[in-house]
């Protein structure tokens, strides 16, 4: 059993873990001390395929640009990124500038994409927010979207511990299948998978939680949670359950004379607004 004192030391630790300051969403702070396991399918494989060959690509909500970097070597040379999360831009433009990419601010739940329509190729969306129409909009004929989402039941059973439910329970594949479809999107491939994700301790998960600050309570904090956190402690296995989905799909939306989409865009975009996590 924790002494008082060490109680207090470990609160102490946990509060100076969650105050630490987020930029960019690479996982290596969590290399060797989170376990997990992969999809059956590698999104990056996936991106690597679409891009090959392709003249023009958009990236949204690039985080720090740790992903688009590490395929520099097939990137075309029209290649343009989001991000919708301020303390990230800098972060991006710093990383993907030496490649010649622009990263603009966008907020897929509140604007469209600052692009025409038929712009790019291909679309890769990976955990973050995305309307399915204006993805329609800006891809070309033929063009390919591709996103890797974290489902909106990700980690439910951690959410549970404190009390708390999922917040975009909504996000989901069979909900971004539906919108992709409305948005005149032909579908590919459709999957979801789910499986653990183990931290080493208590550390490294208020470590991560900072970083997906929705999985918890809107009061949270490691002094008004501390029981929570201390019953966590006294565990053997911190396990919980993680949840993607993945989507393919391709623009087959038919051209008007004056080479415009032809779309039945209804009285409200069809979006997936969802969670976001470097992981």
């Amino acid at each position: 059993m924790t002494s008082p004192t060490g109680s207090d030391d470990l609160l102490a630790e946990w509060s100076r873990r969650f105050a630490e300051p987020v930029t960019g969403w690479s996982s290596r702070e969590f290399s060797g001390v989170v376990e997990t396991v992969d999809p059956p399918w590698s999104y990056a494989t996936l991106a690597r395929n679409a891009l090959t060959a392709a003249p023009s690509a958009l990236d949204l909500g690039t985080g720090g640009g740790e992903f688009l970097t590490g395929l520099a070597d097939v990137l075309p040379a029209d290649t343009h990124a989001t991000e919708g999360w301020a303390p990230n831009l800098p972060v991006a433009r710093t990383a993907l500038a030496p490649l010649g990419i622009t990263v603009e601010p966008h907020d897929a739940t509140r604007e469209r994409l600052p692009f025409p329509d038929d712009r790019f190729d291909v679309v890769l969306s990976r955990h973050t927010a995305y309307d399915a129409d204006d993805v329609s909009r800006v891809l070309r004929p033929g063009g390919t979207f591709l996103t890797q989402q974290v489902d909106g039941r990700n980690l439910d059973d951690l959410v549970s511990e404190f009390g708390a439910e999922p917040v975009f329970q909504d996000v989901t594949l069979e909900n971004a299948h539906r919108a992709a479809v409305s948005a005149d999107l032909h579908v590919e491939v459709a999957e979801s998978w789910s499986g653990p994700v183990r931290f080493a301790d208590v550390s490294t998960l208020v470590s991560f939680l900072r970083t997906v600050p929705w999985h918890l309570p809107t009061d949270f904090t490691v002094a008004r949670y501390a029981g929570v956190l201390l019953a966590l402690h006294a565990r053997a296995q911190l396990q919980f359950t993680e949840r993607r989905f993945l989507l393919r799909v391709r623009s087959s939306s038919p051209r008007t004379e004056a080479g415009r989409p032809v779309l039945d865009r209804g009285p409200a975009a069809a979006g997936v607004p969802g969670p976001r996590t470097g992981s």
